[in-house]
């Protein structure tokens, strides 16, 4: 056996050689490297060279106190201490599984939901999944064998396993994967700046909406389909906001064909809408809701899924018959992750972090409305601490770039060299979700850097016809 050290040189190399980086354009990462972070510091991350960015998406939406909440890490040592691992199967239990179900139950936005149960996994991707299994458990515990399609929206975005992102109408996510499975149907994506029809009210955008749901229920059959997966933002697929009267009608439409609705609040729950839930903030009425990133602040990972009690009492007398409920994870409520969770939620409360977004949230909206009318600016949007900026070749006419020029790519690599790091959605769409514990003063230099960006970026374009 060898026993040579091997070269070791700067973390972008080691990195660049054998890291596959997930969405991520691979060939163009192996010719300029990685971004090296190494240390976060509040609303800021800082690179291997001492650089530091406002991290204007909180990561990947989900860093709500920000990069060095020191509370979380305590808690997280402690349980390390006492109990670093117990699983939750065969009627077992780490011990800080029960009071963190407990206070899950406390902050569920629905009496169905707070009556419920909550599963535990490790990821969004995983509580949606499951989700989608627990659906078709579900509907054969209770005699319907045929209600198995799952009705899911364009741009959509649910997570990676097959059946997440199957549910996903992104087709990125599909193509080469042999994605989607069957018994995902798609319906339209509320986003009217990209979908109403010329001279199209909103009312009526929604009604048409609202039509084209309740005919594919129509043309599936009632009798297969089983439920609607909705997030109450959608995020991924571009930061989209439903129009007033959205979700009524579709609600309306779902209870009259019996077909169950599962809110995704991977991106939403825990107060990214100013409200402790997107289904606060637009009255849904889930049968399954799924959360996520903002949990444990994304300290470490976790999910979970809440369970409406109609579902759970049927899912329970199943499994006696059956003699066990056969699904869960290794680290389902891991102790460490609960640790942080209930570290997390108790932060939550105590600081009142919610009516911090309250306070904040029209700082960002107002900094980005401040950018419409921009001659490559199509659409802003946005609600609580969440936003968007959809770049277009002419915005009065809705007209996009053309994908190979990567226009929000280079928006990004500007803000990033002016020190703020953003994301493009597809579209063209840049993504704002700073944490939550972002000041008015961040909100305002996160705007200024998205200002030089932005001049950077037209002037690029304007260079083409130079």
């Amino acid at each position: 056996m060898s026993t040579a050290t091997p070269t070791i040189t700067a973390a972008g190399d080691r990195d660049r050689t054998h890291h596959l980086h997930p969405y991520t354009q691979l060939r163009q990462l192996e010719k300029e490297g990685p971004l090296v972070i190494v240390r976060g510091d509040g609303v800021r991350v800082i690179d291997e060279h001492g650089n530091a960015y406002i991290e204007g998406m909180a990561g990947l939406w989900c860093a709500s106190l920000g990069f060095s909440e020191r509370r979380l890490a305590d808690a997280a040592a402690r349980q390390l201490q006492v109990l670093p691992y117990y699983h939750a199967f065969s009627g077992k239990v780490p011990g800080p599984v029960t009071d963190l179900v407990e206070k899950l139950a406390a902050w569920a936005p629905t009496p169905a939901l707070q009556r419920g149960r909550v599963l535990f996994a490790n990821s969004g991707s995983e509580s949606n999944d499951t989700a989608f299994k627990l659906v078709r458990y579900y509907n054969n515990a209770r005699g319907k064998p045929k209600k198995k399609k799952i009705i899911a929206r364009d741009k959509a975005y649910h997570g990676v396993t097959v059946a997440a992102a199957s549910m996903s109408g992104i087709p990125m996510m599909h193509q080469h994967f042999d994605l989607p499975l069957p018994d995902v149907v798609r319906v339209g994506c509320p986003h009217a700046y990209r979908f109403a029809k010329d001279g199209e009210s909103m009312p009526e955008f929604v009604e048409r909406l609202a039509q084209d749901l309740e005919e594919t229920i129509l043309r599936e059959r009632p009798d297969t389909v089983a439920a609607f997966i909705a997030e109450p933002v959608q995020g991924a697929g571009g930061v989209i906001i439903p129009p007033p009267g959205y979700f009524e009608r579709v609600q309306a439409i779902l209870k009259k064909y019996d077909v169950l609705l599962i809110a995704d609040e991977v991106i939403t729950g825990f107060g990214r809408l100013g409200e402790p839930f997107g289904t606060n903030a637009f009255n849904l009425q889930p049968d399954l809701l799924t959360v996520a990133k903002m949990l444990t602040s994304a300290y470490v990972p976790m999910s979970a899924l809440y369970v409406s009690d109609t579902i759970y009492q049927v899912v329970a007398d199943t499994s006696a018959a059956v003699g066990s409920f056969g699904h869960g994870y290794t680290y389902s409520g891991h102790p460490v992750a609960c640790a942080v969770a209930l570290e997390t939620l108790s932060i939550y409360e105590n600081d009142d972090v919610i009516g911090h977004v309250r306070r904040v949230a029209p700082r960002l909206q107002q900094g980005l409305k401040r950018f419409a009318g921009h001659p490559i600016v199509g659409e802003v949007r946005g609600l609580g601490l969440i936003g968007a900026i959809e770049l277009a070749a002419d915005p009065k006419k809705r007209q996009p770039f053309e994908p190979a020029r990567g226009v929000g790519a280079y928006f990004v690599r500007r803000a990033q060299a002016h020190g703020l790091i953003t994301r493009v959605l597809g579209g063209d769409v840049i993504a704002f979700s700073p944490p939550l514990i972002i000041t008015e003063a961040e909100i305002d230099e996160m705007m200024a850097k998205t200002e030089k960006a932005l001049a950077d970026t037209l002037a690029w374009v304007r260079s083409w016809k130079d």
